[in-house]
């Protein structure tokens, strides 16, 4: 099969598309044909060499999640038939024709999903589900502020809070992903640039004094203090990144009085049943939802799968002017 190779650690040059022998499914594995995949910040982060995939993914070839069609099953899986489409997250290799998943870490794609559209929901949707749904326990009425909101995982969180009937508002460094999230459901928005200061009353005034139940930070860094001014008594705050820094200080006084909680949480070095049950939950919540239309994917936009392209993918992500999802179309269909 063909697969899209880390040479080295460094830019997008070092990516090649290159000819490896295809995996095959074990025990309750199942192996996938790959349409489409999805890029991801943790491909970009082992492209450079800071983030290895775990031990039992292929440690050259990225992908984290795929859509496509089953080829074949293992000796021991039975929940799957050849030809169904399905979707879901791996620990790496996903960017490739051919990729072997557990049977129980794939659901099946609804029928009114493209490939495309099939490939930016895996990632997103679960890590957005996971986060607001199970571990801040975000309930109908209440106000989630969502940092990051143009990315993939924000405009998923946006239309799960929505569902949910809580009130999603966002904070971008542009203007015009606000804007553009509005149609997704978001409240309202506030642009940040450096200066993270505006936030603070700008959550009292939408919020009318009581601060966010609620905070969802892609960023990390700096954000997280910020997170804490802008956060209600007992309010959550779910990070799932530490792009803007790993290092902080924070008012402990402030975290005390609020009764705050500071929820970590990460999906790819979760143990097995762990993920299978993150999965599993999607499949039963999320799913229905894409079927009826009530969420939907966000494709930024689709690349093929030639060097040159896939390297424009990755740059296209790391350019942060991406809205939504950047595909790679693995069968050119």
């Amino acid at each position: 099969m063909q697969a899209l190779i880390i040479t080295k650690p460094g830019g997008p040059e070092v990516l090649e598309v290159r000819d490896v022998p295809a995996p095959q499914p074990s025990s309750h594995e199942v192996l996938v044909r790959v349409h489409a995949a999805g890029v991801n910040r943790a491909d970009i982060l082992q492209r450079q060499g800071h983030y290895p995939a775990p031990a039992d993914a292929p440690q050259h070839i990225p992908g984290l999640e795929f859509a496509g069609e089953v080829a074949a099953l293992g000796p021991q899986a039975t929940a799957w038939r050849p030809g169904q489409r399905v979707f879901g997250i791996v620990g790496g290799g996903g960017q490739a024709e051919y990729v072997v998943a557990h049977e129980r870490m794939l659901a099946e794609i609804p029928a009114n999903l493209s490939w495309s559209e099939a490939a930016a929901v895996p990632e997103v949707f679960i890590t957005a589900h996971d986060a607001l749904w199970k571990q801040a326990n975000l309930a109908a009425g209440e106000t989630v502020l969502i940092h990051a909101v143009g990315s993939g995982v924000g405009l998923a969180a946006v239309q799960l809070a929505r569902a949910r009937a809580a009130v999603p508002y966002g904070a971008s460094r542009t203007q015009e992903k606000i804007e553009r999230a509005r149609e997704f459901g978001l409240q309202n928005g506030i642009r940040l640039s450096e200066d993270l200061g505006p936030l603070k009353e700008q959550a009292r005034q939408w919020t009318a004094g009581r601060g966010f139940d609620v905070v969802l930070d892609l960023v990390g860094g700096v954000y997280v203090p910020a997170s804490i001014d802008a956060l209600g008594i007992k309010g959550r705050l779910v990070l799932l990144a530490s792009m803007g820094g790993r290092k902080i200080e924070i008012d402990l006084g402030q975290f005390l009085h609020k009764r705050l909680r500071l929820i970590g949480s990460t999906l790819r070095a979760r143990p097995l049943e762990e993920k299978i049950a993150a999965t599993e939950a999607f499949s039963a919540e999320v799913v229905p939802l894409l079927a009826q239309g009530r969420v939907r994917p966000v494709v930024d936009s689709e690349f093929d799968f030639t060097v040159k392209d896939i390297q424009a993918a990755y740059s296209r992500l790391e350019s942060n002017e991406s809205f939504g999802k950047v595909i790679i179309k693995i069968t050119g269909k």
